[in-house]
């Protein structure tokens, strides 16, 4: 396994499901961190990295360490389609426009998982959805990612105005607590005085905070790689086209081909038309990464959910029809069904062959 792969997404939920997913399904090779309480005099980690080994900015002209000197600087770790960071990003956004005037630099350093993530449209065309106009770092080759040691997404590094990082947050939630230590390095200079009210964000449609108390099912790669809970009869065959089917019932968190695939490291990709993907899940969101494999064209979907069209339980990309359109390689959000939350089968069946998927994800 390459160096890169050694350092490929180990998604951190946020804390408040720490002990469940813990028990129920593992952390998905994160470990467990313990909460740093916000004292008096927040320790020194260590000096702030270079951040040469980024290929290209976006927003910015490159940032050298040295010119950050005398600035409170927030390094956000993310990847664009990443659940785990469109959840924090509402926060992330507010602080660096709140904060900005007395001293508060947001840097956000975008580590790819997937190859199209390192194309630097893809992240400027995503980065300009999301309302990003702090500077971005695109590392691409990871030189970011190793020289903090860090292992993910996202992740928060507050620096102080030494240059010394001060506090990190891995994964969602602490938002208060991380708040406090952006006006506590900002307070430590004698010229500035923070209030200390906390930001309060509305956070809507992939950026809402996750059902935690109703999710079961954690997050699962399509590729052969990292797949988990694979239930089609026939087993896999790697890099080769095969016909699959797919059981009438699966068990919880189980996943299923039914048509032409071919399952590669990475990803799956459909070879010809009414491909389907099923998957058994227990959360209010569920969400697929995918896109055509091919730039500039689309492919036709439909979602059901037991059986009948997702119509109640639609999420952003699907219309009143329980239908949608694959135009490009991100995140889509299936499922948001109404409570009570319960387990659910879920099918996607695709009208047009060149689809690409990626991963589930679900909130």
């Amino acid at each position: 396994m390459s160096r890169k792969i050694n350092y490929q997404r180990r998604r951190f939920l946020g804390t408040a499901a720490l002990t469940i997913a813990a028990t129920q399904f593992g952390m998905f090779g994160c470990t467990v961190q313990p909460v740093t309480p916000v004292k008096a005099e927040l320790p020194i980690e260590g000096e702030l990295p270079s951040l040469l080994g980024a290929i290209a900015w976006l927003n910015s002209r490159p940032l050298m360490v040295d010119e950050l000197h005398g600035k409170v600087v927030l390094i956000n770790f993310w990847t664009y389609t990443c659940i785990n960071w469109m959840r924090q990003l509402p926060y992330v956004r507010a602080w660096a426009e709140k904060y900005k005037t007395q001293g508060l630099t947001v840097i956000g350093v975008h580590t790819p998982e997937f190859e199209f993530e390192k194309n630097i449209d893809n992240v400027r065309r995503a980065s300009t959805k999301m309302r990003i106009d702090y500077p971005i770092a695109m590392d691409s080759d990871y030189d970011v990612w190793q020289a903090f040691g860090n292992h993910y997404w996202p992740a928060l590094y507050f620096i102080d105005r030494q240059g010394r990082i001060r506090h990190h947050q891995f994964g969602e939630g602490n938002y208060e607590q991380s708040e406090k230590v952006i006006q506590q390095l900002l307070s430590e200079s004698k010229d500035i005085r923070v209030g200390e009210e906390m930001t309060k964000v509305d956070a809507r449609g992939f950026e809402a905070a996750a059902d935690w108390d109703s999710l079961k099912s954690p997050e699962n790669y399509l590729g052969y790689e990292r797949t988990e809970n694979f239930a089609s009869p026939s087993g896999t065959v790697l890099n080769k086209r095969r016909l699959y089917t797919a059981p009438a019932q699966l068990e919880l968190n189980q996943w299923a081909l039914a048509g032409d695939w071919t399952i590669e490291r990475q990803v799956i990709v459909l070879n010809k038309p009414s491909g389907r993907i099923a998957s058994r899940f227990h959360a209010r969101d569920l969400h697929l990464v995918m896109g055509p494999a091919e730039r500039g064209t689309s492919v036709r979907f439909r979602v059901f959910v037991d059986g009948q069209p997702a119509v109640a339980e639609r999420g952003l990309d699907v219309d009143i029809r329980g239908e949608g359109t694959a135009t490009e390689q991100r995140l889509y959000q299936l499922i948001r069904q109404p409570k009570p939350i319960t387990d659910r089968q879920f099918e996607i069946e695709f009208l047009d062959p060149g689809i690409e998927a990626f991963a589930f994800t679900f909130g």
